[in-house]
């Protein structure tokens, strides 16, 4: 049965909501041969962004291919540029036919072949006769440019986790590898394709690309922006009503106002509502539903605070009651958080585990809003949200 809330996979068309603004300046970005980097909380948004995008220049007609990939599970460098050029190879050749010719054509001098054994038994494209090189590297960061040139269609590379570059060997080197690729690109090469970098770690992302700046000026920053609540109440009051129920939208604001406009979360919620109700939703209704989606995550919230020092936690619970000034004695005294030293040891920590970011005004923002309603409510029993 085809449910009005998804949550399970990227989204488009009607069950897309907002961002429209957001889909119209990427692919500008696309239009005009630039690279991008997104970064956000994980389930935020960012694939159904990209997917939705997609599917408007599909619609108006304009011609590309999309090659994506993750590298969610990957800890080498080899690893990394065998999955991508297999990738970009696999969806801009012809057939499984071509995939030879492909390797012998665009990768003719370097250490990259294609192995008939290796593709049966593994479906894996490209394999390695010698330890990776730099010019092998290069050489997959241009496959795509290259391989559009010839197929005349121009190829979009979405790059999911990037932020696990850092965790090959030499993250740092791929990095200056590829900036140097873009800084050398002619405008009629930059048309040929456009790199999409994601990643759901933010902090670990905002050190590559506002931190370190290792791609300065040369990849553009696309900041997802928030989804208008009653875009959000619209779309989810349209979606009971689909199936005969009605919700007040008082109610749904109160919603939004827990998630702070996660959608991923607010669908889960709405699909667990449409399974428990008939007719017209109260609030115990929305109050049972709530206490199930808490009990799906709460494993891993447990693990999460399991995981923090004692200090940590005193500087979690600062954050939830409002401060921001940290290093302060009057903070650092009723938190027992010890030392303003002590207290830049905290946040770094948080930051690293993803819990926490600052924003430019360096105020903290707790990452995961259902993550933030259960340590509110649940861990430090704080009344009144």
């Amino acid at each position: 049965m085809e449910s009005s809330f998804v949550y399970n996979k990227p989204v488009t068309g009607k069950y897309n909501i907002g961002r429209r603004q957001d889909a119209t300046i990427l692919s500008n970005f696309i239009d005009q041969g630039e690279c991008i980097c997104i970064y956000e909380p994980p389930k935020s948004g960012k694939r159904s962004l990209v997917q939705q995008t997609f599917f408007n220049m599909r619609v108006a007609s304009k011609k590309f291919v999309p090659v994506q990939i993750s590298l969610l599970n990957v800890r080498t460098i080899a690893d990394v540029m065998m999955r991508l050029g297999g990738e970009v190879i696999k969806n801009l050749s012809r057939s499984p036919e071509s995939y030879p010719n492909a390797v012998e054509s665009f990768l003719s001098g370097t250490h990259f072949v294609f192995d008939p054994e290796a593709y049966s038994s593994k479906d894996q494209i490209l394999s390695l006769t010698w330890d990776i090189d730099d010019a092998d590297i290069q050489a997959i960061l241009m496959l795509p440019y290259h391989m559009a040139a010839v197929t005349g269609q121009k190829a979009i590379v979405v790059i999911e986790e990037f932020q696990n570059i850092m965790l090959t060997e030499d993250g740092d080197k791929i990095c200056a590898i590829m900036h140097g690729i873009l800084d050398k690109l002619t405008l009629e090469e930059r048309k040929k394709c456009s790199y999409i970098l994601m990643g759901s770690k933010v902090n670990a992302m905002k050190d590559i690309f506002e931190v370190r700046k290792l791609f300065y000026h040369k990849v553009e920053h696309l900041a997802l922006s928030p989804i208008d609540t009653k875009d959000i109440i619209d779309h989810t009051v349209r979606g009971f009503l689909s199936s005969g129920k009605v919700l007040d939208r008082d109610l749904m604001l109160g919603v939004c106002k827990v998630f702070k406009g996660n959608i991923w979360y607010i669908q889960h919620f709405a699909s667990i509502c449409d399974s428990l109700s008939k007719g017209y939703m109260m609030e115990p209704v929305l109050i049972e539903a709530l206490d199930m989606l808490i009990s799906v995550h709460e494993p891993r919230f447990q693990a999460t605070m399991n995981d923090l020092t004692t200090y940590q936690v005193c500087l979690l619970r600062a954050i939830l009651d409002g401060y921001t000034k940290f290093s302060s004695s009057e903070v650092i005294k009723r938190y027992n958080l010890n030392s303003s030293a002590n207290v830049r040891r905290l946040k770094d920590a948080l930051c690293k585990k993803e819990i926490i970011t600052f924003d430019e005004k360096d105020e903290p923002h707790i990452l995961d809003p259902l993550f933030e309603h259960w340590v509110r409510k649940f861990f430090f029993e704080i009344k009144g949200e």
